[in-house]
């Protein structure tokens, strides 16, 4: 079995996969607009160049999203994704980046379960956990 994650945000999803398209140095592997959609698709006039659905690889998994259309968008929250790397410096480059134009919840610090950890929102409403794993039950 595999896990995803498919964020859907309020027109700003190409906006913030081309931000985590850099701020992860991934690349986006597939995008389609409501306007892109097969004939007969029922697409609101007004949502033909928001996103359907985009996807990136990020880490193990799949990030996906899309934008909701108007009239159907609901706010972000109730969950972070959780990014972690051994390398320090890598945390806190994903972290300052992450954190720009939006909310740091926890600034990046020493915890008891990890030598370097941080919770934030970013600029559109997704929250994040940024974290040097700490050592591993037995």
């Amino acid at each position: 079995m595999k896990t995803n994650l498919h964020l859907v945000f309020p027109g700003t999803c190409r906006e913030a996969f081309a931000f985590y398209e850099k701020t992860f140095g991934t690349k986006i592997q597939f995008t389609m607009t409501f306007g892109e959609a097969p004939a007969g698709s029922p697409v609101p006039p007004d949502a033909k160049d928001l996103i359907l659905h985009t996807s990136m690889p990020l880490g193990g998994f799949t990030l996906m999203g899309c934008d909701a259309p108007k009239g159907r968008e609901e706010a972000l929250g109730g969950f972070q994704v959780c990014v972690e790397s051994t390398d320090e410096a890598e945390v806190k480059r994903l972290f300052d980046a992450l954190s720009q134009g939006g909310s740091v919840q926890m600034p990046l610090a020493q915890t008891f379960w990890s030598p370097l950890f941080g919770m934030l929102k970013d600029r559109f409403g997704v929250g994040w956990m940024v974290t040097v794993p700490g050592p591993q039950p037995s």
